[in-house]
């Protein structure tokens, strides 16, 4: 194994050719774990083109595993949602046997950070008009065990997205969270949030308690263990947290308060 890559390599699999996310995500990769990026090339952003990606997923699954990645991280939430929570484990767990790589997918990174943030009931905003994906989601995180108040979708899609501003997002997710006011958290996917900050009118919302560090598609990502070290580093046990910048942030508000 190369010495810039001795924590390991993570091989990750990109629904769309948009590379922000992808920059992104190395940057924010600890020292010494390398990334093998791959494509889906989704073009069709609805249920029929989520479903017809997954030949090409398995396809690429199949490459990394070929090619000795040491986790394989196949993004995008919807086209393993558009089959159900239930099914998305059974691919995960079929993949997982047969190639005896850890693999995990947007989704359950999302369902993690939830828990990780001790949410139990949340509402959702997107960037589908499309109700029938909204009511998909739903039914994912819903058979994942949480309650979800809500699913607002903006009046948009996939790809308008690009062009719609933070403070009309920031707007949509204060509108969603008033109309929910029991919601522990709000999740939302949006794919052009960078390093901007949720703000109104630059000013922090003060009932945000955990906007400031942003949990963005909180990731697990476990290291070998008992990797024998490199280059006289010690050995590399137990499990690395990745930070995800692309597609999900979730934030816990506090009820009630000022937004």
């Amino acid at each position: 194994m190369a010495s810039g890559t001795w924590r390991g390599i993570v091989g990750v699999i990109k629904p769309t050719y948009g590379s922000g996310s992808l920059v992104e995500f190395i940057r924010l990769l600890p020292e010494g774990v390398g990334c093998i990026p791959m494509y889906a090339g989704i073009r069709e952003h609805s249920e029929r083109g989520y479903l017809g990606a997954m030949e090409t997923y398995h396809a690429k699954v199949a490459e990394l595993a070929e090619i000795g990645v040491d986790l394989m991280h196949p993004e995008g939430g919807p086209p393993f949602m558009v089959r159900g929570h239930k099914a998305e484990q059974e691919i995960v767990n079929a993949w997982e046997a047969k190639y005896k790589i850890p693999i995990f997918t947007s989704g359950m990174s999302q369902a993690e950070a939830l828990r990780a943030l001790g949410i139990k009931k949340f509402v959702g905003c997107t960037y589908y008009r499309d109700q029938k994906m909204n009511d998909i989601f739903t039914r994912y995180f819903t058979d994942a065990g949480f309650e979800v108040l809500g699913m607002e979708g903006m009046d948009t899609s996939p790809g308008e997205a690009d062009a719609i501003s933070t403070e009309t997002i920031y707007q949509h997710l204060k509108a969603s969270f008033y109309k929910h006011p029991a919601a522990q958290g709000v999740y939302f996917r949006f794919r052009r949030l960078g390093r901007e900050r949720y703000s109104n009118g630059g000013k922090r919302s003060r009932s945000s308690r955990s906007s400031s560090r942003r949990r963005k598609d909180l990731v697990r990502a476990e290291t070998v263990a008992n990797q024998e070290s490199v280059e006289g580093r010690e050995p590399v046990v137990g499990r690395i947290t990745l930070v995800n910048p692309t597609v999900t942030v979730l934030v816990q508000l506090a009820p009630l308060g000022e937004f």
